[in-house]
């Protein structure tokens, strides 16, 4: 972390330099009360004659000092929290940058709830780290170096009463760090779990109510929240012993040095404004204590902190560049896919003995799959639940890399293009429709933010999404709920078909993007796309046999097996499970 702090290093300095100012003027002070309760208002020096004017020029001395010291305290806080906040904006800039480039097996592993609480809670206590140590060390050491050598210099006597207090506050302050460190990283662990609860409840908020298990998920969040709140107790528990013990034994240091401060003062060895100054340097040192032992708190826990976000930073994402992304490469890449024919012996996406298995599974999603489409083709997937058809189209744009064999997309291995490139020449509507808390132009243009509004008007047309864009309050300029919430299922698939159509890319897939759909607006959408996309070559994954009959080839999936390849007419005359699901369908229909 130390790469971040530095980057504010000149701050941090500063801050540390205004502390050591407030800390002298504070150390300052007792010295000052001495001479005017001594000399001032006790007249030692003059024979027991009060001095006034010695009073008012070191009261506005003192006032002087309490400013300056003031002064340098604010600009100390300021320039600490310019150095803190600074450090956790670049984290949390560098922690959500990592995250976004996770591959997808990688966020599953942390599980977005943990990423949650990194990015904000681990964050927030490194940065309160970052803060207290430019200060708080600096006015800790100070207090326990300077005061305990001021107090000696009175009376070597006072000395034993640090020696006897100082003991006994380290190993109070030992046995609380020793209890409380191993707390914190499970204290963190409890808040993922709760992240993760709030975060499938509030997204799923729509299932809960349709199956009325408001009552179910309200327990399972009072379990997490009961042992966040367990954990925390423990935490505070043990915390809350500390200042009452260290009152304790401030009094009776205090008690002690008043006493011998007493008897010093009665055999005439030193002046009572001596033991005044003697009793403020004590407070001051114990207090120094107590913050230095509430800094290792948060030491202790902001190193568990730190932990979990290195964890996050030094993670490699498991999907990496390739080298070909120069812009002129692009063009030629693009060029070359539209200007391609049907009957081109080269293909533009090929699978090769292509298997995959997800982290931890037990069984292949995917086995020895060989595929190759080719130019402007419109290829369908098919297959029951579970058969690999996601799977199998995730490959292409690298969500996932195979495990065996490989997948080229214009006679390349798609890890040899950078993701930026690839992907750039992949549109893809995904399962889930996923729009975001914006207008519907922004959501549509979200690949394209050069397409000028003939070019937004046009995919909406095509993606049969125009008509109820239009009567919409502000047409292209509504808002859309979070999650798309102010939009039917339907109306969000045509959204996201938009949205990949305006990509204008060479390779457009639609993973059951349409299931939501009624077959009028599907097979005007269908005539759409052939007319005006003919070149583009398609990979469409569906459930309905309506939607892939027109297809120029339909691949059949079981088990991660590709069983059957060919038209509508051909599967259904020589493909079993084809012939099955179209059975099915059609009973259904029926």
């Amino acid at each position: 972390m130390f790469q971040y702090v530095k980057r504010y290093m000149g701050y941090g300095i500063l801050a540390i330099l205004l502390m050591v100012g407030e800390v002298s003027a504070d150390l300052y002070q007792p010295r000052m009360m001495a001479v005017i309760v001594n000399e001032g208002i006790l007249g030692l020096g003059t024979g027991n004659v009060p001095n006034m004017e010695l009073v008012l020029s070191m009261g506005l001395r003192m006032i002087l000092v309490v400013v300056l010291g003031g002064i340098s305290g604010i600009l100390c806080g300021i320039c600490s929290n310019i150095t803190a906040q600074n450090f956790g904006n670049d984290v949390r800039k560098d922690c959500f940058r990592k995250v976004m480039n996770l591959s997808h097996s990688q966020t599953d592993q942390f599980t977005i709830g943990s990423l949650i609480t990194r990015i904000t809670s681990d964050i927030t206590q490194v940065q309160r780290l970052v803060a207290q140590s430019v200060r708080g060390a600096v006015r800790c050491m100070m207090f326990f170096v300077v005061g305990s050598m001021a107090l000696v210099s009175m009376d070597v006597a006072f000395s034993k009463v640090i020696m006897i207090a100082l003991p006994l506050i380290l190993m109070e302050v030992l046995w609380i760090l020793y209890r409380t460190t191993p707390l914190f990283s499970k204290l963190q662990e409890k808040l993922d779990g709760l992240n993760t609860v709030i975060q499938e409840d509030i997204a799923g908020a729509r299932v809960i109510k349709a199956y009325i298990q408001e009552d179910r998920e309200i327990n399972r969040f009072e379990e997490h929240n009961k042992d966040l709140a367990g954990t925390q107790f423990r935490v505070l528990l043990y915390i809350s012993m500390m200042r009452p013990v260290m009152n304790i034994i401030l009094n009776l240091a205090t008690v002690a040095i008043i006493w011998i401060g007493g008897v010093e003062v009665a055999e005439g060895r030193i002046a009572p404004g001596t033991v005044m100054a003697a009793v403020t340097y004590l407070s001051q040192i114990l207090n120094g204590m107590m913050m230095m032992a509430l800094l290792f708190q948060t030491f202790s826990r902001g190193m568990a902190s730190q932990k979990r976000l290195m964890e996050v930073l030094q993670t490699e994402s498991e999907i990496t560049d390739g080298t070909l992304d120069s812009m002129d490469e692009s063009e030629e890449f693009r060029e070359e896919f539209r200007g391609m024919a049907n009957d081109q012996v080269a293909p533009l996406i090929e699978f090769r003995h292509v298997s995959f298995s997800y982290p931890q599974a037990k069984e292949e999603a995917l086995h020895d799959v060989n595929l190759a489409i080719y130019p402007g083709e419109t290829v369908a997937v098919i297959g029951a639940t579970a058969s690999g058809k996601s799977t199998l189209v995730q490959l292409i744009p690298r969500f996932y890399d195979v495990t065996e064999g490989e997948v080229l997309v214009g006679g390349r291995n798609v890890k040899e293009y950078s993701l930026e490139q690839l992907r750039t020449e992949i549109a893809m509507v995904l399962q889930k429709s996923e729009l975001f808390s914006t207008t519907i132009r922004d959501n549509v243009s979200m690949g394209n933010r050069n397409a000028s509004e003939e070019m937004i008007q046009h995919v909406c047309q095509v993606a049969q999404a125009l008509d109820f864009i239009q009567k919409q309050p502000k047409g292209l300029d509504t808002e859309v709920a979070e999650g798309g919430m102010s939009l039917s299922g339907g109306q969000k698939q045509r959204i996201a078909i938009a949205r990949a159509l305006l990509l204008q890319a060479p390779i457009l897939i639609l993973d059951d993007s349409t299931s939501a759909l009624d077959f009028a607006t599907e097979k005007k959408l269908q005539d759409a796309l052939q007319k005006e996309y003919q070149w583009t070559t398609k990979l469409i994954i569906a459930q309905r046999i309506g939607t892939v009959a027109s297809a120029d080839r339909i691949v059949v999936l079981e088990g991660g097996h590709v069983v059957g390849m060919g038209t509508h007419e051909e599967l259904l005359n020589k493909c079993s499970v084809y012939q099955d699901i179209y059975e099915s369908q059609k009973k259904k229909e029926a």
